[in-house]
């Protein structure tokens, strides 16, 4: 008589398809699923032999130079054939982080970085790119995104900034709508917390980084959180209960600490409160090399580690390279009972959960029919509206009875300055086809240059200098000038700054141009920088865009009247970084425009309560 295997009949109900499926595994085979490896060293022998459970890229980890959607999703089936052919069938997850659409693969939609949603107050909107990112994700054959982090950014002096919504943990709560958009609504009735995906539209979101890692002492990347537990919970761990109640697949464990204890080894927050109190039903995921990172501080030892982060509650270990010597230690810890095998068949149990209600065991392949929306206007479009409906107006003339914008587009001679007008990396920030981004033509889309180009028409000349010569600012017959300043991109440590300043030189290129001609000036940046008395007073108008992504035209929709600003600020703009951390609420809360501030064209001022 054939015997039946539950876990394979997509009829059967998901509960019963894992504890039948769980039973027939070794431990070896569930020890793999707990382990996440980088594609490079996704070898057949890793995925097919060893059944490996998840595979992911770094940031700049590509399958080619300038690889499209296809390239990914040839590799990533080929990964998921080897998988399939392993014992069990047990499809891979393969993760990447898609944090402001497919950032990863060119061609695909750059959408603003979180702090321009924060900035837009639109759950919607947010819900609408969830879904955008998910089938363009899914083109790739990627089944899973690090997506979205929901920190709340208490101080702009983190590297991090720009990948939250908002310090304002009630702006964050309403952003997180972006979950149901990449995994699909959760069926009304559904238990809190427990995942469900429709299929092959929708995406493995996860909520990151548990917890308390925008809070850390001087911004510091990585570092520590000090409050009380009310305080972290009121703060910090509000936006994952929206997304638990979403259905939210995994959460990250952050690399940071609160009150000195490292998250990756902290069992109080991972289990007794993440899955227990909050009732999570999936898993919980390491960050990139977590265990290492655990291992540094204290000198212990790598296996050491990962009994710590194993025991504390993290399921899936980002491992991503070392693979062997990590299955070879939790191997040991099970076998020599330091791990109870009762730990291990949560964390395995929570894997297939996700697997199965992620529709993998029926679709784990690439729905090439998809590819066809990789990039394509409808998307543009959409990332087009959040830009402008994120850009917030700051200044908008030297006299509030005579506004500067919005700009005439039928003037004579228009000059545009600044290394931020004609940069798409830079427009776009980290995390754009490399981990800390580029500068340059990095993908496709529409810089701030072209789309004023396209705007303004053959009848004005627009002339273009980074840093305009002596002769371009001497010249009387220049209507206006737009200066677009701002940041280099960065990601997570390497855009720690203590300072804040305009760099690049860009305070001095406003200055020259302001100086001899009407300047609008356009800051490019994931947070709010030093912006001195004497700069503000010399510029005839000044508009925050923060990291606008690859549409450009939503820039130029709102400056030449198109559109109205709409963009409130989600952080408080300091006067000095001597101030910070300074969020809203505070006694001495003093900025230079606090957070919620954002005017109208018709000279109307919007202020948060």
């Amino acid at each position: 008589m054939e015997e039946t295997f539950i876990y394979r009949n997509p009829n059967a109900a998901i509960e019963d398809r894992i504890k039948d499926l769980l039973s027939r595994m070794t431990l070896q085979e569930k020890l793999a699923q707990m382990t996440q490896i980088e594609r490079t060293v996704a070898s057949p022998s890793a995925i097919k032999d060893l059944a490996i459970g998840s595979v992911l890229n770094a940031g700049g980890s590509a399958p080619c130079d300038k690889a499209v959607s296809s390239d990914w999703a040839d590799m990533i089936d080929n990964f998921q054939k080897l998988a399939l052919e392993s014992r069990l069938g047990i499809p891979i997850i393969y993760g990447l982080d898609a944090v402001h659409g497919n950032n990863n693969v060119y061609g695909a939609t750059i959408f603003p970085h979180n702090v321009n949603l924060g900035a837009t107050r639109d759950a919607d909107l947010a819900y609408r790119i969830g879904a955008a990112t998910a089938l363009e994700v899914r083109a790739s054959g990627a089944h899973y995104t690090f997506a979205p982090c929901v920190a709340v950014c208490r101080d702009p002096r983190w590297g991090r900034c720009y990948e939250c919504y908002s310090e304002a943990t009630e702006i964050v709560r309403k952003m997180t709508s972006i979950v149901s958009g990449l995994q699909g609504d959760p069926p009304k009735g559904h238990p809190n917390g427990y995942p469900f995906l429709k299929g092959r539209k929708n995406v493995i979101a996860c909520a990151k980084h548990f917890v308390g890692d925008g809070g850390t002492h001087k911004g510091i990347n990585e570092g520590n959180t000090i409050s009380s537990y009310e305080d972290l919970e009121r703060i910090h761990m509000a936006p994952y209960l929206d997304c638990i109640s979403q259905g939210v697949c995994t959460v990250m464990a952050s690399y940071s600490s609160w009150n000195g204890r490292q998250l990756h080894a902290d069992r109080f927050l991972l289990t007794e409160i993440l899955k227990d109190k909050l009732g999570f039903k999936g898993f919980v995921i390491s960050d990139w090399e977590g265990i290492d990172r655990l291992c540094k501080p204290q000198g212990s030892d790598f296996r050491f580690c990962i009994l710590a982060a194993v025991k504390a509650g993290v399921d899936m270990v980002m491992v991503p390279f070392k693979y062997e010597k990590y299955l070879e230690d939790l191997t040991y810890l099970v076998e020599s009972k330091e791990i109870p095998l009762s730990r291990i068949d949560d964390a395995v149990e929570r894997i297939l959960r996700v697997k199965f209600v992620a529709g993998l065991f029926e679709h784990p392949y690439t729905d090439r029919s998809l590819l066809d929306k990789v990039g394509c206007k409808l998307h543009r479009d959409l990332a087009r509206e959040a830009v402008r409906k994120s850009l917030v107006l700051l200044k908008n003339g030297k006299d509030p009875r005579y506004p500067f914008l919005p700009l005439d587009r039928k003037a004579k001679k228009v000059l545009v300055a600044g290394i931020h007008a004609d940069n798409l990396g830079y427009q776009c920030g980290g995390w754009t086809i490399t981990w800390d981004g580029l500068g340059g033509r990095i993908t496709v889309g529409t810089t701030i240059l072209d789309a004023i180009k396209e705007v303004v028409g053959d009848n004005t000349q627009v002339i273009y200098e980074e840093f305009p010569s002596h002769e371009t600012l001497a010249r009387e017959d220049i209507d206006f000038a737009i200066v677009a300043a701002g940041e280099a991109p960065y990601a997570e440590f390497t855009g720690d700054n203590s300072v804040l300043n305009i760099p690049l030189n860009g305070a001095d290129v406003i200055s020259a141009v302001a100086d001899r001609i009407p300047t609008l000036v356009i800051l490019v940046s994931g947070r709010p920088l030093v912006l001195e008395p004497w700069l503000l007073d010399k510029m005839d108008a000044l508009v925050a865009a923060f990291l606008p992504g690859s549409e450009g035209e939503g820039v130029t929709d709102v400056l030449f009247g198109d559109f109205e600003f709409e963009g409130l600020l989600p952080v408080t703009w300091f006067k000095s970084v001597n101030q910070l951390p300074m969020t809203a609420g505070q006694n001495s809360y003093d900025p230079l425009f606090p957070l919620g501030y954002g005017l109208k064209t018709n000279k109307e001022k919007h202020v948060i309560s």
